[in-house]
């Protein structure tokens, strides 16, 4: 399978301003997202950034490409790399979040495969069960609900499904074995990233602060799979870090 990785990296975070360079065991947030890209076997390896500070960093371990500040989403910066490197039309892109430092090798791989799999899709993703009441009342925790077919229906920081009968009551109660975790791992085409950023931006990814919205108000199918190895929560906030390195192994 050959695919392109481009990491969006911005130091600008609302919930973590510099979370790219925070030190994970010794090295930068960042390097170990490149790490994880290149054990997957991707052809090449961008580290995609509109910050100095990230790009000198960056540079010491994968190509750069420095993006506009003006992006409102990975995509869009990630467009941005497409031009500027001219990168062929069929080329597969796996937008690999700069928050995913232990995302698993053998999950970026998958993502790549199930689109070269699924060409009636124009985009793919994964996702992985949630496992407890806590995460799926998380608005930083995005759950997902997909078709029979590994098609995605919608995306949300809320509860999806809505337990009529138990989470009206009070307390609540969650059946955890109806959520599913969205993973922030996208696989498309350059020739889709293109036409992507080409429609204007939806309500619906700007009040829910979720790019991939905008693909699904446009009719375009997200595949969705269960990821075969289930990575840890990602980082958007110092205490999601904190609580990270605690559940590592000394």
């Amino acid at each position: 399978m050959d695919f392109v990785a481009i990491i969006p990296a911005r130091f600008q975070s609302s919930r973590f301003p510099g979370k790219p360079l925070v030190d994970i065991q010794g090295k930068p947030m960042v390097q170990h997202v490149v790490e994880r890209a290149k054990e997957a076997g991707a052809g090449s390896v961008i580290v995609a950034t509109d910050d100095e500070r990230i790009a000198k960093v960056a540079a010491g371990f994968s190509s750069v490409v420095m993006t506009s500040g003006a992006h409102t989403s990975g995509t869009e910066r990630i467009a941005e790399v497409i031009k500027r490197n001219n990168i062929a039309d069929d080329t597969i892109v796996v937008n690999v979040q700069g928050d995913e430092p232990f995302v698993p090798a053998e999950n970026i791989r998958q993502v790549a495969s199930n689109l070269a799999a699924n060409p009636a899709m124009q985009m793919a993703t994964l996702c992985t069960r949630i496992h407890s009441q806590n995460e799926v009342l998380n608005p930083n925790i995005v759950k997902v609900v997909f078709s029979a077919t590994g098609r995605a229906v919608y995306f949300s920081r809320s509860v999806i499904p809505f337990a009529r009968d138990t989470m009206t009551s009070d307390p609540v109660t969650v059946d955890t074995e109806l959520y599913y975790r969205h993973i922030g791992l996208y696989a498309y085409t350059a020739r889709y990233v293109n036409q992507y950023v080409a429609y204007q931006p939806s309500a619906l990814e700007q009040i829910e602060s979720l790019e991939q919205l905008r693909a699904l108000w446009y009719d375009d199918a997200i595949h969705v799979d269960v990821a075969k190895l289930p990575p840890p929560v990602g980082i958007d906030t110092p205490q999601d870090l904190t609580d990270l390195l605690a559940s590592l192994p000394s």
